[in-house]
């Protein structure tokens, strides 16, 4: 069987909150259906219909579905488009009954029955599903079913190919016994196996500029959450809390630049209770953004993206990590791991709860803290397997379908375990764990399949039948 090739630009995608299986998602499928739609001519064409089915279905309006589906067939791309815009941009649909098919063909356009949300309707292959309905003037018709299957991938019906671009890598890695072959024949450290494959793709400076944007695209995500108030959107009446956080933690003082607010953050002092509520601060500001549909990164997922900056920022400021090479070698041992959940199980809560979210981003970040702090290939993977092994049957059920209670918090959680489970690691011999990463990935994937479908992002158990909308938190 051959290979599947995730590139560190596939587990770690810029994009527009709140989710990146439901919003992210849709978002590329429906810029990827135009691509269609143009290859068939644009000129006659009359009329474009959405299904939505299962989680999509269930959870859509919450996780803004309809939004990303609008703004993919206009055109719109989510990596450069400003988040600032989309109220206008799908208020002037809905009151002109007009979308404009990839910026070029203006079509007659109801969001509220143009989009159709079967609440009661799955299709077999994967519970984010939607099917894309065409017709032109001449009669033409045409369908089109896509699947949201996790961390921003789609893949359409029919397409038997693997969901990475196919590329023959120096080091082929599908599990991590795999890495762990190449780590002791090489020598190398999981992040120079990384680099090496990456230029299966591109030239390694293009890789290095790369994830430094990513970077760049998490550190901001942090500063803005951390210094922005509000109410969340959608209903639930849910505060903004890490500003506040901010606040209590470095006073009232201004500080207009990334590197002036860390160097004040670090001046604070390196306490464990300092610590800990600034790795929840950092947490809790990316997934207020993602939960406002700001500018995030997925990591590996929309609903986890404040767990790795988390984990990142507290290796910058509390572990004098905040050199390029030292960023760069954790993004790209946080990737491979993530790539490897990715194909022995899944990184999409409708697949298999929030394990697949914040437990994969936890075993990621995990992974990355250790091997950056100095430790061994097999230290790193051992961090990444603790950090799992105490998030398996975690569930994901969202008040409202909307990716703020409990996710916001959960990503603080992940991110402190992450911590954790790396301390453990570091302080470990591996030559004696009686749990590989790989035998904790398969059991994480058995519980998925044995998890009730209520509690996998559909809203219809847990916490999301508990507590009544509209409760502020408390």
């Amino acid at each position: 069987m051959p290979h599947e090739s995730i590139s560190v630009f596939d587990m770690f995608k810029i994009g527009v909150g709140p989710s990146s299986s439901h919003t992210l998602g849709p978002w590329r499928a429906a810029q990827r259906f135009t691509d269609t739609l143009q290859s068939k001519g644009l000129d006659r064409l009359t009329s474009v219909k959405v299904l939505l089915y299962g989680s999509l279905a269930k959870t859509g309006k919450g996780h803004g579905t309809d939004i990303a589906i609008q703004l993919g067939l206009a055109g719109e791309d989510p990596v450069t488009f400003d988040p600032g815009n989309i109220t206008p941009a799908i208020d002037a649909i809905k009151n002109q009954k007009q979308l404009n098919i990839r910026g070029t063909k203006l079509i007659t356009f109801d969001p509220a029955t143009d989009i159709a949300f079967l609440y009661s309707e799955t299709l077999p292959y994967h519970p984010n599903a939607m099917t894309f309905l065409a017709e032109w003037q001449d009669g033409r018709q045409l369908a089109e079913t896509w699947y949201s299957i996790g961390g921003g991938f789609v893949k359409k019906e029919g397409d038997d190919s693997a969901t990475g671009t196919a590329v023959q890598l120096p080091f082929p890695i599908d599990t991590n016994a795999d890495l762990l072959h190449w780590c002791r024949k090489t020598g190398m450290s999981i992040n120079d196996i990384v680099m090496e494959n990456e230029t299966a793709w591109r030239p390694e400076a293009e890789t290095r500029a790369g994830v430094h944007r990513i970077w760049s695209v998490m550190r901001d995500c942090i500063y803005r959450g951390c210094h922005s108030e509000g109410m969340l959107p959608g209903g639930l009446h849910v505060q903004r809390r890490a500003a506040a956080l901010n606040r209590r933690l470095i006073g009232n003082n201004s500080y207009h630049d990334f590197d002036t607010w860390i160097q004040a953050i670090r001046n604070g002092g390196n306490s464990f209770k300092y610590t800990l509520d600034w790795v929840s601060c950092f947490a809790l500001a990316v997934n207020e953004e993602n939960a406002s549909f700001g500018r995030v990164v997925t990591a590996p997922t929309n609903g986890a993206a404040g767990v790795i900056p988390a984990v990142l920022q507290y290796f910058v400021i509390f572990c004098d990590g905040y050199k390029e090479e030292k960023i760069l070698q954790f993004i790209l041992t946080a990737s491979e791991i993530g790539s490897i959940f990715k194909k022995g199980a899944t990184i999409s809560a409708a697949m298999g709860g929030c394990q697949a979210e914040i437990g994969v981003s936890s075993a990621m970040a995990a992974a990355g803290l250790t091997e950056c702090v100095g430790g061994s290939q097999r230290q790193a993977m051992m961090a990444a397997e603790i950090a799992m092994e105490h998030h398996l049957g975690l569930t994901c059920d969202p008040i409202g379908g909307l990716v703020q209670i409990p996710c916001i918090e959960r990503n603080t959680m992940g991110a402190i375990k992450a911590i954790t489970a790396s301390q453990l690691a570091l302080q470990s011999t591996p030559d004696y764990a009686k749990v590989s990463l790989d035998a904790v990935i398969q059991t994480m994937w058995h519980t998925a399949q044995d998890m009730n479908s209520k509690y996998k992002e559909t809203s219809d158990g847990g916490l999301a039948v508990q507590i009544p909308l509209g409760l502020s938190e408390c």
